[in-house]
């Protein structure tokens, strides 16, 4: 029997809702100038101490019967490309923006969606002045705390580019806020400039609201950048949002006549969909499997309470760092409403999740979790496609 959502206490989801309003800056990010430059501080890169974005990858696989395995994973010893993370909303500071001082919800956010990208790619994950859950939940989002976010991003690229690319391949991954800045960042340098085009592998840009004209893979958010659409593509943009229903009629993902779509000036949103790739038709696996990957541990601040409400306060748990739950799910990109998200369902028995904080949200916590193997071995096999056509072998 399918296992039904706890019921939430108010104060418990007004704790997630403050987290939920992240999704605003990213209209705000598409209308702000140029950027303020800033001097970089990495969150991870190769050979910092400590560096959240690599550690251990042993992890209990416990099957939908309950059976369990541990896997003792590996980081990749010598890997020929590279993943540049910007982290979502996740600073509880009293400011606009974030100082550059790491606290608990960096690191852990840091280790919780990047660190599985160690066993392909060095990670790199520059520290930003984001806006904070105080800047985003005010009555209204300064413009300028925005610039400054975005200025911290492309400075970090840059700093990235000269000082430690030397001509390697790079992944982009994003989420929510991070999602917005690389958007722009992709938009308004990369395919700009063809040198950077050349390095791109692929972009993962997941609950952000990518748009693209109906019946194309390209155009909306990004000129030249299209969706990923078969396994080993390369240059491409994998991007979702994840519900468990149809999204409502004021859903914040999905929709591209929502409020917090960027389309270009003028345009129909009738003429354009929110992109869905379903990372389970992309990566190995069988059919619409998707690979959920956790973190054992409990995520600190209101994160973590918005993730406690999905699972109705009982989320899964082991003894290894990493965790693949007994609740399994499958996925599958579904219209429907005027409506575009990865829609998932449970697998033998697996709980029904909580939309957090409200249906409008959908699963918007779980974005990169919930199919986190599936987004590795995709990234693994861009990666080694890319190599092969660098090096003339394919």
């Amino acid at each position: 029997m399918t296992r039904q959502p706890a019921q939430i206490s108010g104060s418990a989801r007004r704790a997630a809702a403050t987290f939920a309003l992240s999704a605003v800056l990213l209209v705000a990010l598409l209308l702000v100038p140029g950027p303020a430059a800033a001097k970089t501080k990495w969150l991870c890169m190769p050979g910092a101490t400590p560096n959240p974005c690599k550690g251990s990858l042993e992890t209990t696989h416990i099957a939908v019967d309950g059976t369990v395995r541990i896997e003792r994973g590996r980081n990749a010893r010598r890997p020929k490309f590279d993943c540049f993370y910007v982290y979502p909303t996740v600073s509880e500071q009293q400011t606009d923006n974030a100082n550059r001082h790491v606290d608990p919800q960096q690191t852990a956010i840091a280790e919780y969606q990047a660190a599985r990208f160690s066993e392909d790619c060095r990670v790199y994950a520059p520290v930003y002045r984001q806006l904070t859950l105080k800047a985003i939940g005010g009555e209204g989002l300064d413009p300028a705390a925005a610039e400054i976010a975005y200025g911290d991003v492309l400075a970090a690229w840059r700093a990235y580019l000269r000082k430690h690319n030397h001509g390697r391949g790079v992944v982009l991954i994003g989420h929510s806020q991070g999602t917005g800045m690389l958007s722009r960042l992709l938009r308004s340098e990369i395919e700009r400039h063809r040198s950077q085009r050349r390095k791109l592998i692929s972009a993962i840009l997941l609950g952000g609201n990518v748009v693209v004209p109906r019946g194309d893979d390209v155009g909306g958010t990004f000129r030249r950048t299209p969706l990923c659409e078969r396994s080993g593509q390369t240059g491409c943009v994998i991007a979702y949002s994840t519900f468990n229903e149809t999204p409502p009629d004021d859903a914040v993902f999905g929709r591209a006549d929502g409020v917090l779509v960027s389309l270009p000036k003028g345009a129909d949103p009738a003429d354009y969909r929110v992109a869905c790739t379903n990372p389970a038709e992309l990566g190995r696996g069988p059919g619409r499997h998707l690979k959920t990957i956790a973190r054992s541990e409990p995520f600190p601040g209101t994160l973590g309470v918005g993730i406690g409400l999905m699972y109705g306060f009982d989320v899964p748990t082991a003894d290894t760092p990493w965790l693949v739950p007994q609740d399994h799910y499958r996925g599958e990109c579904v219209r429907a409403d005027g409506a575009d998200a990865l829609e998932i369902e449970p697998v033998a028995g697996a709980r029904t999740l909580t939309p957090s904080p409200t249906p409008g949200w959908g699963l918007h916590l779980l974005d990169v979790n919930v199919a986190l193997g599936n987004l590795v071995a995709i990234v693994e096999r861009q990666g080694n496609r890319y190599l092969h056509r660098a090096e003339g072998t394919g």
